[in-house]
């Protein structure tokens, strides 16, 4: 899907033919579509659709006539029947008349400027607009941790209730997202240093200012990443930890119920043998073998229940 975008008098909309100054918005475009607007754009076909590979790493390519910028992006995915956090590639491509964007979704960090929700956004201020989409996608990283966290802390309050192993696979798959973030947070920042000595495109003082911004949200990001992921390994420990003594408590339980039962089957034993055994003539030595029994056990409990094994 190709749209084209024009901002006049700090409205939003949509062109039907490439003019100057505008956004050409790509999301997960068709190899034709891809190949049409290289040519009328006279962008190389593989920088244009580079950031349909998910494997491509953030970076910045200055050529002939245009610079293709790109970062990681925060979105979601179904993993193991869950929602969770991923990363993919975002291409941003200015050449000297338009602004392209390409991505594989429709993500939330350009919608917000289709919807007219960036204040002071243009289409013809290009580098301005660059700075506003990574703006956008550092306050967007810590959107998607903040919730992360909030995920985090309902496995928390669960350790002391219904704990299960699945609040374990839940931890390590937040872990996992972490990584993923700070993989893509810290190689935006390469991208973010490489542009405070981007000479090609003006910039004006509040656009350094922006970038300086920018910069500084990024390196927080990282940063609550980092915070985060510790927390999320001490709670998966402790998760780990109240698990096992859980099931230490089980064992031991079960394990003084099986000495207690274990002395009415020793005596039934004795008593059952073929031979000659004392009480063996006596009127009443079935009441009497059984209260004693029964005495031993009740014993054997109040040990027990002293040591805290039951």
């Amino acid at each position: 899907m190709v749209k084209i975008y024009r901002t006049d008098d700090r409205k939003i909309h949509e062109e039907d033919e490439l003019t100057e100054g505008v956004w050409v918005q790509m999301v997960n475009p068709s190899e034709g579509e891809g190949e049409e607007y290289a040519r009328k754009l006279d962008v190389d076909i593989s920088d244009l659709l580079a950031a349909l590979d998910e494997e491509e790493s953030s970076r910045i390519e200055l050529e002939d006539g245009y610079t293709l910028i790109l970062v990681d992006i925060p979105t979601t995915e179904i993993r193991m029947d869950k929602e969770a956090y991923t990363t993919i590639p975002l291409g941003i491509i200015l050449t000297q008349d338009a602004i392209i964007t390409v991505c594989t979704e429709d993500t939330p960090v350009l919608q917000s400027f289709v919807l007219g929700r960036v204040k002071e956004f243009s289409t013809k201020k290009r580098l301005r607009f660059v700075y506003q989409i990574l703006f956008r996608i550092a306050t967007l990283y810590q959107s998607a941790l903040r919730i992360i966290d909030k995920k985090r802390t309902e496995i928390e309050e669960r350790i002391d209730g219904d704990t299960e192993d699945i609040d374990l696979i839940d931890l390590h798959a937040l872990e996992s997202t972490l990584v993923y973030f700070a993989t893509s947070l810290r190689a935006n920042a390469v991208v973010l240093d490489r542009l405070t000595r981007y000479k090609r495109l003006e910039q004006y003082p509040e656009d350094k200012e922006l970038l300086d911004d920018i910069i500084v949200e990024n390196q927080q990001a990282i940063e609550m990443t980092g915070i985060y992921r510790d927390i999320i390994n001490g709670t998966r420990e402790l998760l780990s930890s109240v698990i096992d003594n859980r099931l230490n408590n089980v064992m031991k339980y079960l394990t003084a119920i099986t000495l207690v039962m274990a002395v009415p089957t020793i005596i039934s034993g004795f008593f059952g043998m073929n031979v000659s055994v004392p009480l063996a003539q006596t009127a009443h030595a079935f009441s009497i073998i059984s209260v004693a029994t029964v005495l031993i056990c009740v014993v054997l409990f109040v040990i027990f229940k002293k040591n805290r094994m039951l």
